[in-house]
């Protein structure tokens, strides 16, 4: 049986070749794909012309061939064999040219010669031919050309998905990623792909203390119409929320904080990182540029921080053809999806606690103190006794871990240990 990394490098490689924008089928069928694995998906179609706070749902765009071609009718770029070859929401043209005139039309990476630049036009009405360096400088500057881009603007709807697990709590945990970009691994797949793991994770959770909202939403406009149809109960109910992308590559990890960055969401994920053994970079509120924009941004305020491998825009690949399947790994991927499934599973388990007994404790006659003692034993009574001395019921499980510089994951088995001798009882049974 694949372990969980290779699973998701599989469902990578099976949307890979999809064409995906912000509105279409490319992102109706990677919402199918998604269902198939996800049954209690559920798809919904918002109108074109609905207004979203200051914007506006586009119209839907579809595309179904694009070529560049010299005088003598060779085929120099072919929309089927990348997608990324088009500049997405790309006006219909079919026509003759100069040189001199696609020249204005071409886009492409001098410092990059071998990748396909991904741009996008989604508000100005354009049309474009990406194509990598080496690419442009073998067209014959005194040739003509056809450019035969098929493509179509109409009145449809913008699509995203959203799959709700309830728990105990009427409290949220708040999961978005983004399934809008055409053929990219780290930037577009990771993202989804670690979702969808997650949520079979949080399905086989039993008793789910928390519950779980997780979306798949176009970037930015999708995540604005998202909010604007669910503000309220976002705001009532989320405590935390996690925001995934460029998840998926083996380099490093990444982390920027929410607006506001001392949230639940903050800290139980700067506890993991930094208890990781990785490689992190942390990253200011001011380098955000994905969905975080959105749900931190004032009057939202949502408690939602982005983990990352390599963050995007920091990466030479990204937004390029180079982000391809090479990109990510399934070890890359594991590591992203149990980063992301270890913050979850710190949430569920963080309660402010209090021990029963004033002084310390007898811990031998209840079978918690070692009757040998060595260099390991030592070091677990010293966490054991560290923990019993802050947990006096004002800090949570986070916070105590943080003041005694242990992992959190650590006083799992501690915290299971002195409960069941009846040492230790959480805020809400104290009597406070």
């Amino acid at each position: 049986m694949d372990n969980i990394g290779t699973t998701m490098y599989r469902w990578a490689s099976d949307l890979f070749p999809i064409n995906r924008s912000i509105t279409g089928e490319g992102v109706r069928e990677t919402l199918r794909y998604i269902q198939q694995i996800i049954p209690e998906l559920t798809l919904h179609e918002v109108p074109t012309g609905t207004e979203c706070f200051d914007w506006e749902v586009p119209q839907e765009w579809h595309i179904r061939e694009a070529t560049l071609k010299d005088d003598t009718g060779t085929t120099l770029v072919d929309f089927k064999n990348n997608n990324l070859h088009v500049v997405g929401y790309s006006t219909a043209v079919d026509t003759t040219m100069s040189f001199a005139e696609l020249d204005e039309h071409l886009y492409y990476i001098k410092e990059l010669p071998d990748a396909i630049p991904y741009i996008t036009s989604y508000y100005t009405k354009r049309w474009g031919i990406c194509l990598s360096y080496n690419q442009y400088q073998t067209l014959d500057r005194d040739s003509m050309y056809h450019v035969k881009i098929d493509a179509s603007h109409f009145d449809g709807s913008l699509t995203y998905a959203e799959v709700y697990l309830p728990g105990e709590s009427e409290q949220e945990i708040f999961l978005s990623t983004y399934i809008c970009h055409p053929s990219m691994a780290n930037n577009e797949l990771s993202g989804p792909v670690v979702a969808i793991a997650l949520v079979e994770y949080i399905k086989s959770l039993k008793n789910r203390k928390y519950s779980y909202r997780v979306v798949f939403v176009p970037e930015t406009i999708g995540s604005i119409c998202y909010i604007s149809k669910h503000l309220d109960v976002l705001k009532n109910n989320v405590i935390a929320g996690f925001n995934l992308t460029t998840i998926g590559d083996d380099r490093l990890y990444s982390f920027v904080p929410s607006r506001n960055g001392t949230s639940l969401a903050d800290r139980a994920a700067r506890h993991l990182l930094h208890h990781s053994g990785e490689k992190v970079i942390y990253y200011s509120f001011l380098d955000r540029a994905s969905d975080e924009r959105q749900y931190c941004f004032p009057g939202v305020d949502l408690p939602v921080v982005t983990i990352c491998r390599s963050k995007y825009l920091e990466y030479p690949e990204y937004h390029t053809s180079l982000d391809n399947l090479d990109m990510i790994s399934p070890k890359g991927l594991e590591g992203g999806f149990c980063i992301v499934k270890d913050t979850l599973e710190l949430l569920e388990r963080n309660e402010k606690y209090r021990i029963t007994t004033l002084c310390e404790p007898q811990l031998g006659k209840r079978g918690l103190y070692p009757t040998l003692s060595n260099k390991e034993s030592r070091q677990m009574i010293i966490v054991m006794m560290n923990f019993i001395t802050y947990a006096d019921g004002t800090k949570d499980l986070i916070e105590i871990a943080d003041t005694i510089n242990v992992d959190a994951r650590t006083l799992y088995d501690i915290i299971e240990s002195l409960k069941r001798v009846s040492l230790l009882e959480t805020l809400e049974d104290c009597n406070v």
